[in-house]
């Protein structure tokens, strides 16, 4: 009966371990991208900038993001995440933005398994557009650090 008794109580210490091992698998990582005109393809001669500064949870897929930016040639007429693409590269829209684009822009999305490979892997820019520039006024690839 001891020995049964000890199975059981190493089966649970070892469900324990399990449990709390893989959530220290979790993370939360800071995000980060630099816009502006020259990054965008093709370059244009705004003399806008911005930044992006956010986080990212590794264990919900939810990215939270902050936008600011000046200097545009107007109004911004659209923003959104494109993926995946490396610097250089375009992509198409993997994530619209909704409601206000006055600066700050700020939001919350849950990322599909794809977005969240192509966010870590430096495959993931953010945008603005105006008027002047259809295609894009200014834009920053996004980088996550621990």
């Amino acid at each position: 009966m001891r020995f049964k008794t000890g199975i059981a109580i190493a089966a649970c210490a070892l469900s324990a371990v399990l449990l709390t091992g893989t959530a220290g698998f979790a993370e939360t990582l800071n995000v980060k991208a630099s816009l502006a005109a020259s990054a965008e393809v093709p370059p244009n001669t705004s003399a806008g900038t911005g930044t992006l500064s956010g986080t990212y949870d590794t264990a919900t897929k939810i990215l939270t993001y902050t936008v600011t930016y000046s200097g545009l040639t107007g109004p911004a007429s659209m923003a959104h995440f494109h993926g995946p693409a490396s610097a250089g590269k375009n992509a198409p829209v993997e994530i619209p933005f909704k409601g206000d684009l006055a600066s700050p822009i700020t939001g919350t999305v849950t990322l599909t398994e794809e977005q969240a490979k192509n966010l870590l892997d430096g495959e993931t820019y953010f945008n603005i557009h105006t008027a002047a520039n259809k295609g894009g006024e200014v834009r920053g690839q996004i980088s996550a650090a621990k």
